[in-house]
This record gives C-alpha cells, sequence and structure tokens, in this order.
C-alpha cells in the first residue's frame, strides 16, 4: 500500500459517509430508534458502534491499544441517546476520527506494527479490516432507512 492507495480509501470511505449522510438527511428524528424487531438493530446502534470503533481504533492508533480502556462496545448497542443532534454529532466525531488519522499515515508507517485487543497487527491490515467494517454498517443504515422511507427513499 502506499500514499497512492491511502488517497483512494480515503475517497472511497467518503462516498460511504455520503451514503450514510445521505440515509441520514432523509429519516425523522424518531426513525433514528426504529428497529425492526427486539433482535435489530437502530440506526442510533449503528452509528454509536461505528463512532465507538472508529474513536478507539483511531486516536493516537500507533502509540495505544486500538481497544481503548474508556470504550465500552456493550453500551454501544443499547439506546442512550435520544435526539438526532447528538447521533449526528457521534456520526462526525468518529468519521473525523478516522480521516484524520488516515492524513498522518505516512508510507513507511504500513508496516509497523499497532495493537488492537492487546494483539500485534500490521497497520496495513488493520486499515484493511476497517475499510470492510465500515461500509458493512453503513448498508445496514441504508437499508434500514429504505425500509423507513418506503417508496420515498430517493
Amino acid at each position: 500500500m502506499n500514499n497512492c492507495t491511502l488517497e483512494n480509501i480515503r475517497k472511497q470511505m467518503l462516498y460511504y459517509k455520503s451514503l450514510g449522510d445521505n440515509t441520514l438527511s432523509k429519516i425523522k428524528e424518531e426513525d433514528f430508534f426504529w428497529k425492526y424487531n427486539e433482535c435489530s438493530n437502530s440506526i442510533a446502534t449503528l452509528i454509536k458502534h461505528l463512532s465507538g470503533n472508529m474513536l478507539s481504533r483511531w486516536t493516537d492508533f500507533m502509540n495505544t491499544d486500538g481497544e481503548k480502556e474508556w470504550r465500552n462496545r456493550t453500551e454501544e448497542f443499547e439506546n442512550t441517546i435520544t435526539n438526532r443532534q447528538e447521533l449526528i454529532d457521534k456520526w462526525e466525531k468518529g468519521w473525523n476520527c478516522f480521516f484524520n488519522a488516515l492524513e498522518n499515515i505516512k508510507n513507511e508507517d504500513l508496516e509497523k506494527e499497532i495493537l488492537i485487543s492487546n494483539q500485534k497487527i500490521i497497520l496495513n491490515d488493520a486499515i484493511n479490516k476497517q475499510v470492510a467494517h465500515y461500509p458493512y454498517h453503513v448498508g445496514q443504515i441504508v437499508f434500514i432507512g429504505k425500509m423507513i422511507c418506503n417508496c420515498d427513499y430517493n
């Protein structure tokens, strides 16, 4: 991987973020909390999880474990937020952390080992894991948004 590839990743992830942004702009505040059933996640839950993951993985990622002690992954799947603005703020904070981290990665960093959950992983591999993880959840957000909006999504 080189800087050209990192730029391609940044562009691709901006695209996925824009898909999520588009969905978030189409739904009403109460729709953030809608769940298909009790076994499903709401858009609010997915936003909390994505943000929590991004902040944990990409805050000081070269020096500290990507699974931060302050992260409460279990709480990410509990409905503790009650309004649209707080969710949008979480969404933006997570993405900003991720994009800022990408901006600061140099080619020589890509083969360095970092820690995630106290396990060593090459930074290049860690980036690739997240490039699969984030679009997966954005796709869920878009799908839920389409179910909520029905034919009015476009």
